[in-house]
């Protein structure tokens, strides 16, 4: 899969892409089947909510589950994440599902990626690239991803450590900062029904709201990253910035229906 000219200027003047109806309803169902194991209380890969203490985020998936294995070398991931970064080699940064569960799923603060990478990660340029896939109808009222349209233009702004508000220690953007780059480039709010994807860069701010409503909301994340710009520190576990720089190769487009 490739992304048109005009698909690749609104992600260079947006920081962010949507692509509905990239997975099909099977290929959701298959992403979801493995979740009730996955997000199980006490595993070491997981983060549990601050105050209900239900998962929150499910950490290195694809050494967890072979379907997870499949879908970080999908072409429909692979071939985006190259064309934008120019990279052929992009190596396993990260793998993930977050989860805002109905009525308990707590807020993110709002923040950009890079200032975790650069900080604990030793990551040295702001290169790697969030690839999303819906596994819930994400609707306004479900905590869906906000977007600060066009906050990477400048590059990374100023970013502090975040360890109270959440369970998930986090390098935050101050409210002076959000109030600049919101009255700029306006406030996206990423929604779509379970299928759609969702690219975005590693310096574009963004956050989501609790998750107030009865429906919840599972998104995958795969942030992939050129080997060339590969992390040099070992601050954290594995499974919040993988060690293992092997290049990723895609495989077939219906790896994850076949058998």
């Amino acid at each position: 899969m490739k992304l048109t000219a005009d698909q690749l200027a609104q992600f260079t003047k947006d920081g962010f892409l949507i692509l509905p109806g990239l997975f099909s309803p099977d290929e959701i169902d298959a992403l979801r089947a493995p979740l009730s194991d996955l997000f199980t209380v006490g595993a070491p890969e997981n983060f549990i909510e601050k105050d209900s203490g239900i998962v929150r985020t499910a950490m290195g998936l694809h050494l967890r589950d072979s379907t997870y294995a499949k879908v970080v070398r999908h072409p429909r991931l692979v071939e985006p994440a190259r064309q934008i970064t120019g990279a052929n080699d992009l190596y396993v940064q990260q793998v993930k599902v977050n989860a805002k569960v109905a009525f308990d799923g707590e807020v993110w603060q709002w923040h950009y990626d890079f200032a975790t990478h650069h900080a604990e990660d030793g990551v040295e340029a702001p290169l790697a690239l969030n690839l999303h896939i819906f596994l819930d109808d994400v609707t306004e009222f479900n905590g869906p991803l906000w977007f600060l349209r066009g906050s990477h233009k400048d590059g990374p702004v100023g970013a502090t450590l975040d360890t109270v508000t959440t369970s998930y220690p986090l390098w935050c953007v101050d409210k002076a900062a959000v109030t600049k780059l919101a009255n700029a480039g306006g406030i996206a709010s990423a929604t779509g029904p379970a299928g759609t994807a969702l690219i975005f860069g590693d310096a574009l701010v963004h956050g989501s709201p609790p998750n107030l409503s009865p429906w919840d909301r599972h998104i995958f994340s795969l942030i992939l990253n050129p080997v060339a710009n590969a992390g040099t520190k070992q601050q954290r576990p594995d499974h919040q910035h993988h060690r293992d720089l092997t290049p990723v190769a895609a495989l077939p487009d219906n790896c994850l229906l076949a058998a």
